[in-house]
């Protein structure tokens, strides 16, 4: 078994690798699509469901929760049974979610079905990451997760455009009904294709291609011990962190409340709204392989050059925009997206981290950990904006007003301040944790 495995491994990845991870990645795509299904139709949902904005943040929050919190108990599952199984089970629960959507009478319902979204989307990402490091070598791991990212956002406009076209010609059923049958194909097809392992080995395995070294990955590494070793390190709270600061304001954007606040509140027509959420994408596919690229060359200045700059681009956008005299004009509106758009590029640096400073048997593990922290903030933005909206007697379609969505953006700014916090502090605790500072010594 091992020298057949690292003859594939050091001949490259063949067709066979490159067909499965095209298939994990348009599973990716749609997954991303359902995740943001809700973000070109929010105001269309609010009426609908006759929902104010705390409720209307509430179907975001839910769904993130529940993404977050399934993300250490789909790593131990994906070092268990594998991403065939678990990406078409995945499927099959966004399927159901995005049908209960669709027959959806009530906010109760509605609820239920981003549940059944939530948790089915966040099979997706961990187990395609998977796929990458069992099926490709160790040293294309950095490119193939941020081209796994870049093309997984193709999802996003997906969502923007298309849906909404569809919902506005047909109906709330049938849009959302479709997109359920597109989730059953795709579960059809995912198992059809996706197989967990090359076929020269019957179990997932992890390779160091430095070392040659070969270990099974087996779930009784990944379990409560895998988790607290995990989050030991400083470099898995290195990851975390970075994840939690850089995208929660572009998925807050994207996901519930961009188009309400482009529209209701910067008076936007519907079709400049989605133009700058297309905008939101392309520039996110575009950045992705100059800071992927970026990450490799300078591995060890990663927070303080990429990640960091990256969150003081955002608070210094949105402030801009925020004390704005009036309506911003168009072109502070690009700069701002483009500005959003950069976090999801540099939060793909976290997973980098999460690779770095853990043993591949605990990588579904760290990975998990990681990506829970940015869909953590982002439920905190999602609803704190809501909330604030409600608290200032703006938050329905009706009320919506563009003091109060200023307002309610600043309550990001806390959630930035804490996660520059944690990734500084953990930065310096990684850094001499390998050598590369000393440990300050205690005062006299």
């Amino acid at each position: 078994m091992s020298g057949s495995l690292l003859r594939a491994h050091a001949d490259g990845p063949g067709i066979r690798a490159w067909i499965i991870w095209c298939t994990g990645v348009a599973a990716y795509v749609l997954a991303i699509t359902n995740r943001t299904s809700l973000s070109a139709v929010g105001v269309d949902a609010a009426e609908r469901f006759q929902a104010d904005a705390a409720t209307l943040s509430l179907f975001a929050v839910v769904q993130l929760a529940v993404y977050g919190g399934m993300q250490i108990p789909v790593g131990v599952l994906l070092d268990r049974y594998g991403s065939r199984p678990i990406i078409t089970a995945g499927m099959i629960l966004m399927a159901l979610g995005q049908l209960t959507m669709a027959l959806s009478p009530s906010v109760g319902v509605a609820l239920v079905a981003r549940v059944l979204l939530g948790a089915g989307d966040a099979a997706v990402f961990p187990a395609v990451l998977r796929l990458v490091a069992t099926w490709f070598p160790a040293q294309r791991a950095p490119v193939m997760v941020q081209l796994t990212g870049i093309l997984g956002q193709a999802g996003q406009l997906i969502a923007v455009v298309p849906i909404a076209a569809v919902l506005h010609a047909t109906s709330w059923s049938i849009t959302f009904g479709s997109i359920a049958g597109l989730g059953v194909l795709f579960a059809i097809l995912v198992f059809a294709v996706i197989r967990n392992h090359p076929p020269e080995v019957d179990r997932d395995v992890s390779v160091n291609t430095d070392t040659g070294a070969i270990r099974v990955v087996t779930s009784s590494i990944d379990t409560g011990v895998g988790i607290r070793a995990a989050w030991a390190h400083p470099g898995t709270r290195l990851a975390f962190w970075s994840h939690f600061t850089t995208p929660f304001a572009g998925t807050a954007f994207m996901l519930l409340w961009g188009v309400p606040y482009l529209t209701a509140g910067e008076g936007r027509s519907l079709p400049e709204a989605t133009g700058l959420l297309t905008v939101f994408v392309f520039t996110g596919m575009l950045i992705g392989p100059v800071i992927g690229d970026l990450s490799r060359r300078i591995p060890n200045q990663r927070s303080r050059a990429l990640v960091l700059p990256s969150v003081a681009v955002q608070l210094l956008a949105w402030t801009v925009v925020i004390v704005w005299p009036g309506p911003a004009p168009l072109w502070l509106l690009v700069a701002l997206v483009i500005s959003l758009a950069l976090g999801g590029p540099a939060s793909m640096i976290a997973f980098d981290h999460a690779r770095t400073h853990n043993p591949a048997h605990r990588l579904s593990t760290a990975t998990g950990l990681t990506n829970a922290g940015g869909f953590f903030a982002a439920l905190l933005a999602i609803f704190a904006i809501g909330v604030a909206l409600d608290v200032q007697g703006a938050g329905t379609p009706e009320t919506y007003r563009l003091d109060a969505f200023r307002i309610a953006f600043l309550t990001q700014v806390p959630l930035w301040i804490i996660g520059a916090i944690g990734i500084s502090v953990e930065r310096r605790r990684t850094r001499i944790r390998m050598g590369l500072d000393e440990p300050r010594r205690p005062r006299r």
